[in-house]
């Protein structure tokens, strides 16, 4: 389902702005439709209360959540199906935030990430999204949306901009509080300047190296890494919002002094944060996670050097839950049991 086809159906019951606006409201915040100062049986027309029961299962029922996989810190990773058996992962973050996943799979193949293995199945429709938030909102507040789950948002730009569109009108999220993740692509920097909710922009860095990059995130957009910190720089001064930079920090990879000080050269000065999150560890591949200690040093000495560096760890080291993972497992069980004939 997507947002808009939702619209087109509660206007076909005779559903104004407003109506649509506190039917969408209610089931974006999880709330039931007698709360407020007006009633809905006293507010909506009658052929939209009618419907609102079956709409309501409707909704509900867009997907489920299969497990759930608490983390240490707070944490708590989400593996959640959707209608068509497919199934995609969310992760409530510490401090009221989520991660919500916008694709099942991911076209560009990153080396190091296991989402993209099997290349993209599906694109996430803007109802699947924000169903996402619906679901945590039952489970915890939910203040910060982060588009940096399964997928690439600018891979699914319509359905992605869609719900970023309706968190931040009807869904009480701050603007600089929905966070658009992405490797680079022109499209999204033509498109996000145009929205009325302008999302604060994450950007995919990992490397200054352009031939490193290009091999790393095969096929990534074919920016280079300067292009890339000057479309950010662009948009963090249209909106006022610095531009995190995302850097998963892997042993004999991205570790090296040529890349403190390329990336010092890059980003000294900008309207910028720099993530660095060491390697969440999968055994099928290659990369290796540095000592925390090692990674710590680093971040220090960017800092020191003028680069505002923030050491973060992904949610769910200790349940093996980095992003694909869970999806992986399950996928993985499933065939298991299929030749099994259970």
């Amino acid at each position: 389902m997507q947002i808009d086809h939702l619209r087109q159906r509660l206007r076909a019951l005779g559903a104004k702005p407003l109506h649509e606006q506190r039917v969408l409201r209610d089931w974006i915040q999880a709330q039931p439709h007698d709360q407020g100062r007006r009633r809905a049986e006293d507010f909506l027309p009658l052929p939209v209360r009618e419907a609102l029961p079956a709409l309501d299962l409707e909704l509900q029922g867009m997907l489920k959540l299969l497990s759930t996989h608490p983390g240490a810190d707070g944490s708590a990773r989400l593996l959640v199906g959707l209608h068509d058996g497919q199934t995609v992962e969310s992760v409530l973050l510490p401090r009221d935030g989520l991660c919500v996943s916008s694709q099942v799979g991911c076209a560009v193949g990153c080396q190091f990430c296991m989402t993209g293995r099997d290349g993209l199945i599906r694109q996430v429709t803007s109802g699947e999204i924000v169903a996402q938030v619906v679901l945590a909102r039952t489970l915890r507040p939910v203040k910060k949306v982060v588009f940096m789950g399964m997928g690439e948002p600018a891979h699914n730009l319509n359905n992605v901009m869609e719900a970023i569109d309706l968190l931040g009108t009807e869904g009480n999220i701050g603007h600089k509080n929905l966070v658009f993740s992405t490797v680079g692509d022109p499209r999204a920097f033509e498109r996000l300047p145009q929205g009325r909710v302008k999302p604060a922009l994450a950007l995919s860095l990992h490397t200054t190296k352009r031939e490193l990059r290009e091999q790393l995130l095969p096929r990534a957009p074919r920016l280079t890494p300067q292009e890339l910190v000057d479309f950010g720089e662009s948009y963090a001064r249209l909106t006022g919002y610095p531009v995190q930079y995302q850097w998963t920090l892997m042993e004999g990879v991205n570790d090296g002094e040529d890349e403190m000080d390329g990336i010092v050269e890059l980003l000294k000065g900008k309207y910028a944060v720099l993530n660095m999150i060491p390697y969440n560890t999968i055994a099928d591949l290659p990369f290796q996670r540095p000592s925390w200690e090692k990674a710590r040093a680093i971040s220090a000495a960017l800092h020191a050097r003028g680069v505002l560096t923030k050491l973060r760890d992904s949610a769910g080291q200790d349940v093996e839950g980095g992003c694909g993972q869970l999806r992986a497992r399950e996928a993985k069980g499933r065939v298991i049991s299929i030749r099994a004939g259970v």
